[in-house]
């Protein structure tokens, strides 16, 4: 039975036992007993916990210890102890056996008696200096195996020197004889300007070979890696020297010769041309890259190539961008001579239009009512024209003085001639505007016409039919559209005329006349039908007193002029017998005005 169940028969016990004050006491008592001991197991647990993970800590860092010295150390120092033939290596030698000495006698027993009071100190439950004794131990841990991995690789150089220098040595003579191949069976004259500097670099890469060797066979290795690097930087630079000298010497002494001859020449004949090429800097660039050139060629007598396939490229694409550059101007010599003649021909044209524009000005402003602000445009594009003409004047200016490029005039006359077309525009616009004054003028004077015609139909309309009186809508409408024709009249008729004012006036006329037609024909229309379902419905008289009173009615309002009324009272009668009445009369309505027509 464990410590809980106990505790919990203990509780049942007295629980079921009648409590009494002095019962109580004793069960508080127990109960803090109980916590006591409890709070004490806790406690104990946690230290024996932490003494167990500084323990295993410790235990981590004697394993760390032990590993600084390496077997491998004293294997490596008993190899270079074999090699040595001279004093340098023994020296060496010397100074690494008393490093590892040190690090043996000196560094591990430190840090084993650290390691020792660190456990100490753990049975001792100081804790606090157990963490700054770990952290101690843990540098110098890693010092010390720093110390001996750096010992072990200054040592490997010399006794992984053989093997190593050797294998770098045999891919540079395999190299090395690709490279001289290469040179034996290229063309010997694509290396005549650089024979004598070639082969004494055969010479010396032959020399080193032998150099190396003989430092080997005495092991002097401090000299070894220093001929291996200079066999390496000389092999290289021979390989990028054999691969692209002979494009060096063919740029350099063909190409590039070829290219200044070729545009010195068109450079000449476009100047007795007349072109300005000042902007191209021709002389100079040639003459720099001459030099440039020549500098080139004095670093290849040295084997130095650093860049100059890059340079002599660039000097190149110089040269072959001036092609374009000629081509350039020649198109815009072409396009100057185009604009030269139409530039000026255009500006003449605006300039006489405008000048016929405003000499007219005056009348158009009476004749159609307009205000400075509406005509002002004329005004600005006579400015922007005579700017322009300036404009062209310093152009042509520039170029008798030929001192200015033609890729430069051509672009400026291209500036003008735009400025000149959007004149243009602004002018045609203009023009249209004011020509549609007049054509709204003549047009309202041909819908007076239409107008006048109209309301002659609308009145012949009405004459068509007997009407027994005429509606006053009628006659109130024809009113207003007399009216409106009268004003359209009046405005036509004064001087100057207002467009706006006019072609308000012509809707107007226009509108109130339709309505007008409109109307007479509704009037005509409804009448008619009226009429029709009237005489049609006297043969029901007889039969139905109710039809005979509707009828009664429709025939009043007929009278009256209430056209819409008397066929909506005769409808509503003659369709009591007949349903369907008002379509049979529309019917009848539409095939009589067909016949009529």
């Amino acid at each position: 039975m464990n410590f809980c169940h106990l505790y919990a028969i203990i509780v049942y016990t007295i629980g079921s036992v009648a409590m009494s004050s002095e019962l109580f006491n004793m069960i508080t008592i127990f109960y803090a007993i109980i916590t006591v001991i409890i709070v004490i197991v806790i406690i104990f647990l946690i230290i024996k916990n932490i003494k167990k993970q500084y323990r295993d800590t410790i235990t981590n860092l004697e394993r760390n210890k032990n590993l600084i010295i390496s077997g491998s150390i004293l294997s490596e120092l008993n190899k270079v102890e074999s090699l040595i033939n001279n004093k340098e290596l023994e020296d060496k030698y010397n100074y690494w056996k008393s490093i590892f000495k040190s690090i043996k006698d000196e560094d591990v027993p430190k840090i084993t008696d650290e390691l020792i009071e660190a456990e100490e100190r753990t049975s001792g439950k100081k804790f606090q200096d157990v963490n700054l004794d770990l952290a101690s131990i843990e540098f110098k841990i890693y010092l010390a195996k720093s110390r001996a991995k750096r010992l072990l690789d200054d040592i490997k150089e010399i006794t992984l020197s053989e093997q190593k220098n050797r294998e770098i040595v045999t891919k540079l003579k395999s190299e090395y004889r690709s490279i001289f191949l290469q040179y034996n069976n290229n063309n010997k004259e694509d290396y005549s300007l650089i024979q004598i500097p070639l082969e004494l670099q055969f010479e010396n890469v032959d020399k080193l070979f032998s150099a190396f060797e003989m430092a080997m066979e005495n092991n002097v290795y401090s000299e070894v890696g220093k001929i291996v690097k200079a066999l390496d930087d000389t092999i290289g630079n021979l390989k990028i020297v054999i691969e692209e000298a002979p494009s060096i010497i063919l740029m350099g002494k063909r190409m590039i010769p070829s290219r200044i001859q070729e545009v010195s020449k068109i450079y000449e004949r476009m100047i007795n041309e007349g072109y300005n090429l000042d902007y191209l800097n021709i002389d100079y660039n040639i003459s720099e890259s001459e030099k440039k050139v020549a500098d080139i060629f004095d670093r290849l007598n040295v084997l130095n190539l650093e860049d100059s396939i890059f340079e002599l490229r660039t000097i190149l694409d110089y040269f072959d961008r001036l092609y374009a550059d000629f081509d350039k101007e020649k198109i815009a010599k072409k396009l100057f001579d185009e604009y030269l003649r139409s530039v000026i021909l255009k500006c003449k044209k605006l300039k006489k239009i405008i000048s016929g524009i405003s000499s007219k000005l005056d009348d158009i402003k009476y004749s159609y009512d307009l205000t400075d602000d509406d005509v002002k445009i004329i005004g600005e594009l006579s400015h922007e024209v005579g700017a322009c003409e300036e404009l062209y004047d310093g152009v042509v200016a520039s170029f008798r003085e030929k001192k200015t490029a033609y890729s430069r005039l051509s672009k400026e006359m291209e500036k003008i001639n735009l400025r000149l077309v959007k004149a243009e525009d602004k002018l045609d616009y203009t023009l249209r505007s004011l020509g549609s004054l007049k054509e709204d003028e003549i047009r309202a004077r041909e819908q007076l016409d239409e107008i006048r015609s109209i309301i002659k139909q609308a009145k012949a309309h009405m004459g068509s039919f007997k009407l027994p009186v005429v509606p006053k809508n009628y006659y109130v409408e024809l009113d207003e559209a007399n009216e409106a024709i009268k004003n359209m009249i009046i405005e036509l008729e004064k001087k100057p005329i207002s467009i706006k004012t006019l072609n308000t006036r012509v809707d107007t006329a226009r509108d109130l006349v339709l309505k007008l037609f409109n109307t007479s024909l509704e009037i005509v229309k409804t009448a008619s039908m009226a009429e029709s379902a009237i005489v049609y419905g006297n043969r029901y008289r007889a039969i139905n007193p109710s039809i005979d009173s509707g009828l009664q009615k429709a025939e009043r309002d007929f009278f009256k002029g209430n056209f819409k009324s008397s066929l909506e009272y005769a409808i509503s009668s003659i369709n009591v017998v007949e349903p369907g009445i008002h379509k049979r009369l529309l019917e009848a309505y539409k095939k009589e005005n067909q016949e009529v027509k």
